[in-house]
């Protein structure tokens, strides 16, 4: 639904305050949730906390340098931003500074550094994890693979974990984990390419299989419960899922198309039967429904909108599954809205404004 959002000045000069100061966190007692993104600052990186109340509305909580560096722009990828082991821990990319930084996350949603880690290779722009295995997405050079594991809030570098893509200049988007673990997928945008790997049980990975996309562009992706990807491909604005083998990826619903316009990051429901998908270009957010065998159906072409020139990118649903939010990069904001029956969007008052460089959005 079309919204209008009022930010307070008062709002808006405190969160300006917070960003200037390092650390600074204001008290929320009893929040349902947070709510995080990354500055993506070439001269510091840092994450953006939120605390999320029972009716969505979101409320600054503080800024937590990374201690590494951004690019200083919008990374147009994926997972920058991850919570891991039950949201006890966040990962976020320093992309400017080759290395990835670990959080711990406190019961009121506040942050500790506990590690950074080179990301062993250039410019990492996606993250994900699955039990204590971590994996980052390396989009510099010919893009690569690396994986760690992650105990006591410190990040250990997997042996002969670091895997090629399938060629140079691939213009990878994302990698995730499968919902059991068993496989990695990575998007390549250039090459109308999926990556399949096989993950052992000690975190270590195959050589890639590749599929081609069902349609140009793929982009972003998530899982549902039974371990198929829903993949976004932008330059049609459609959405395929796929079914995963030691073979590779195999097509399940090809091409769906969305009625928006370049459709490039995708959100699960917690319950595995919706997935949204933002359609950059043009302000709006479609929903799918999810049916048990993978396939998926258009729900609702503009299931919420963000409005004209938003440009909404990353977007997430709460582990509860009543809301979503979304990095708005065209108005520089995180915007909210409450999911209601048959994938309907409805707007939650107020968004936080964010730099024109944030990246990625994780929420609990």
């Amino acid at each position: 639904m079309t919204h209008r959002r009022l930010i307070s000045g008062v709002a808006a000069i405190g969160a300006a305050l917070a960003l200037a100061i390092p650390g600074v966190a204001t008290a929320h007692s009893g929040a349902a949730g947070y709510v995080y993104t990354e500055t993506n600052a070439s001269t510091g990186n840092a994450i953006l906390a939120y605390a999320r109340s029972d009716d969505g509305v979101l409320s600054w909580l503080g800024t937590y340098p990374t201690h590494g560096l951004g690019t200083g722009a919008g990374l147009g990828t994926q997972g920058e931003v991850i919570l891991a082991g039950g949201g006890k821990w966040l990962l976020a990319v320093n992309a400017g500074s080759n290395d990835i930084s670990m959080f711990r996350v406190a019961s009121d949603g506040r942050l500790t550094l506990t590690d950074r880690a080179g990301a062993q290779g250039m410019d990492p722009v996606s993250l994900t994890a699955h039990g204590s295995f971590v994996y980052v997405l390396d989009a510099g050079g010919s893009g690569n693979i690396a994986g760690f594991w992650a105990s006591g809030g410190k990040l250990h570098r997997i042996a002969d974990s670091v895997r090629p893509l399938s060629g140079s200049a691939t213009s990878p988007a994302e990698v995730a984990f499968s919902t059991n673990g068993r496989f990695l997928v990575v998007t390549e945008r250039a090459t109308n390419m999926l990556d399949t790997y096989a993950v052992d049980s000690m975190g270590r990975v195959g050589w890639a299989k590749t599929t081609a996309s069902s349609g140009p562009v793929p982009y972003g992706f998530a899982f549902d419960l039974r371990n198929h990807p829903i993949v976004s491909e932008a330059a049609n604005s459609t959405l395929s899922s796929y079914r995963l083998s030691s073979a590779g990826a195999s097509v399940i619903s090809a091409s769906v198309p969305t009625g928006g316009i370049a459709a490039c990051w995708v959100a699960v429901s917690p319950n595995g039967k919706w997935a949204f998908d933002t359609n950059a270009h043009g302000g709006t957010i479609s929903s799918f429904a999810i049916h048990s065998n993978g396939s998926i159906t258009l729900s609702l072409s503009v299931a919420g909108s963000t409005g004209a020139g938003t440009a909404p990118l990353d977007l997430q649903v709460t582990s509860s599954g009543k809301f979503l939010y979304v990095n708005e990069a065209g108005s520089h904001m995180v915007g909210g809205f409450w999911i209601g029956a048959g994938g309907m969007l409805t707007a939650v008052s107020g968004a936080p404004v964010i730099p024109a460089s944030a990246s990625g959005i994780a929420v609990s």
